[in-house]
């Protein structure tokens, strides 16, 4: 009886890194657009950014910028230089990107929950690109993708606890039923990361 070897897992290439990050980040940003055009509200720091531009009158991308600053240096210490700056552009991509959907979209007339649907799965597949290529969206995705590759624990599960302590915390800001819609989307994105994202299952 023969042993099957286990295929070895191959690193990704720097230009598959580079087409990589700004692509997850594009998905990330236009889910994330979707959400605060209808005023909803995302889990993570996302959410708190999403909340604090609701709050504050600012652009989410600043406040999502800001937010981060403090979690890189666990990704540091952690997870090491190379995931970090990844992090970080990845972070600034999706700053960036959606203050740019705003300028070419308008979605004003979009259901809010088809937009949460929508906004959820491309959330879900836009960050399994980034955690795929060695990066994370930033704040909790930080630690959720820290903990996976530590300890095994996945991190759609954490990212799903996290994700239910923000949107607790957005019942002051979000009207109820565009709320509810936002767990709808909250439970999608997280099905994605679970589904697809578990260690050892991902070769490449």
């Amino acid at each position: 009886m023969s042993v099957v070897d286990p295929p070895i897992a191959e690193k990704h290439a720097v230009w598959e890194d580079a087409l990589a990050l700004p692509f997850g980040a594009f998905l990330l940003s236009f889910g994330l657009f979707l959400l605060s055009e209808i005023g909803g509200v995302s889990g993570g720091l996302a959410g708190v950014a999403i909340l604090g531009s609701y709050w504050t009158g600012f652009g989410f991308g600043v406040i999502f910028f800001v937010v981060n600053l403090p979690f890189y240096w666990l990704a540091v210490r952690r997870m090491g230089w190379a995931f970090t700056l990844k992090t970080l552009i990845t972070v600034s991509l999706i700053s960036l990107f959606t203050a740019v959907h705003g300028l070419y979209l308008d979605v004003s007339e979009i259901a809010p929950l088809y937009a949460v649907i929508f906004a959820g799965l491309v959330i879900g597949v836009g960050m399994l690109m980034v955690f795929r290529h060695g990066a994370s969206a930033g704040g909790f995705g930080i630690l959720a993708a820290y903990l996976q590759e530590r300890h095994g624990i996945r991190a759609g599960y954490v990212q799903g606890a996290l994700d239910l302590i923000v949107v607790i915390a957005s019942l002051a800001l979000v009207p109820l039923d565009i709320l509810a819609y936002s767990i709808v989307g909250a439970v999608l994105l997280n099905l994605v990361l679970a589904i697809n994202h578990r260690p050892g299952r991902y070769f490449g």
